[in-house]
């Protein structure tokens, strides 16, 4: 089925630059996508439409803030009190980052219940971990700006941890300081670096939807599409969806943009940088504390930071460590256990990140650190011992079951009643 209107200037257009049809064919009512999608599969849009913003609002902040080590936080509270809306604009992108790392970490737990990392959506899962990691660079970048306390004071921490490198690591400090302490050309750097980023993420999101589009999306029976039969167009019917999504997020994002801006922020940012001052309890954003966390269980400074650096990377060989021929989580009763041990505990790691590293938040950090590991490496010994349900015959016969009609098998139904809930 070929693109086709009425429109005489969407016409001329196509003849000569096929955007429309290029458009239906990736978004519209020629992609096929599978019929059973729940509101999960929301998050994927609603991280692509917060990148957008992101970019945006970033553009129109660049054109008020001065990154000079002088003059970066005069040029913060200029943009608060005295641009047009520049306060709106400012706890847009700040809170933005916030809903961003929401929306990813969604996005990324539902794959892993579902198993969308396995074959053959190895590579789409590569891109989805380097599109996380280029958001961390950014975030931290990014917070360094507006040159607060907890701006300096986690942006002298957190460089200093390349340090423990051996040989090169105080070369790479160096490096990245761009001199001997934090000052103005790291400032300089990072203001540079947190422009450029977000484009370079802009590309790799371009190839995520390409590997996507290859083998389709996965969906929450973690079975293989069969047929036209198991199918539906994206657009309206998952358009709609993510439409309605929207606005329930909007809706959860203005309520801390209008009511809580500074809630997921410190309050030491509110204090201008002072190389002499040091804050009593440095932390970084929220959505950096699990590794934070992993980082200070480890009593060796080396130590700590491969294993932060190993709670991201390991991600990357998650397909090959996941033994188990079956995706979804709903018919592997052994797995869905650990996966809700393993948020539980992702909760714990992030609550122990913002706490003083003394006590027993030290005790609690080391557990929940082994815990985090352990999670990965069971899960080829878990493939091999687990039983998991029987698979429903098809999508198509599965939504049927489930809706009333004929067709599939009992755990088909079970696994609809799962899906709804």
């Amino acid at each position: 089925m070929s693109f086709t209107t009425n429109n005489s200037v969407i016409k001329w257009i196509e003849y000569r630059l096929p955007i429309f049809s290029f458009i239906d064919h990736s978004l519209g009512t020629q992609y096929p996508s599978p019929k059973n999608l729940s509101y999960w599969w929301n998050f994927g849009s609603l991280a692509g439409l917060m990148l957008v913003m992101q970019i945006v609002t970033g553009i129109v902040l660049a054109m008020h803030y001065t990154p000079h080590t002088e003059m970066a936080f005069a040029s913060t509270e200029h943009i608060m009190r005295n641009v047009n809306y520049g306060w709106m604009l400012r706890y847009m992108h700040a809170n933005g980052a916030s809903m961003f790392f929401i929306v990813v970490y969604i996005h990324m737990f539902r794959g892993l219940y579902y198993g969308s990392y396995k074959t053959p959506r190895e590579l789409l899962w590569w891109l989805g971990i380097i599109i996380f990691l280029l958001m961390m660079a950014t975030a931290f970048m990014g917070y360094v700006l507006p040159w607060g306390q907890m701006s300096f004071w986690g942006a002298t921490v957190i460089t200093n941890l390349f340090s423990a490198v051996p040989l090169v690591g105080e070369g790479i400090v160096t490096w990245l300081w761009g001199g001997f302490s934090v000052d103005n050309p790291t400032l300089n750097r990072f203001f540079s670096l947190h422009y450029l980023l977000p484009f370079v993420i802009v590309g790799i999101v371009i190839l995520h939807i390409w590997a996507l589009h290859v083998h389709k999306s996965n969906n929450p029976l973690g079975i293989d599409i069969k047929g036209p039969q198991d199918t539906i167009p994206f657009h309206p019917y998952y358009t709609v969806k993510d439409a309605f999504g929207v606005a329930v997020f909007g809706i959860f994002f203005a309520f801390f943009l209008f009511f809580m801006p500074n809630v997921l922020g410190h309050a030491d940012n509110y204090i201008p940088a002072n190389p002499l001052v040091t804050p009593a309890h440095i932390v970084p954003e929220w959505y950096f504390l699990p590794f934070y966390a992993i980082l200070r269980a480890i009593p060796d400074k080396l130590l700590g930071v491969i294993a932060m650096f190993a709670a991201i990377l390991i991600l990357f060989v998650l397909p090959w460590l996941d033994t188990s021929r079956v995706r979804s989580a709903k018919f592997r009763p052994v797995y869905k256990v650990l996966f809700w041990a393993f948020f539980i505990n992702c909760l714990i790691l992030g609550y122990i990140g913002g706490k003083p590293a003394e006590g027993v938040y030290i005790i609690v950090g080391r557990l929940s650190t082994a815990v985090y590991f352990l999670f990965f490496l069971s899960l080829p010994f878990i493939g091999w011992f687990e039983r998991p349900k029987p698979l429903p015959d098809s999508i198509s016969k599965a939504v049927l079951k489930g809706a009333g009609g004929g067709g599939g098998s009992p755990q088909a139904a079970t696994a609809k009643s799962e899906d709804r809930g």
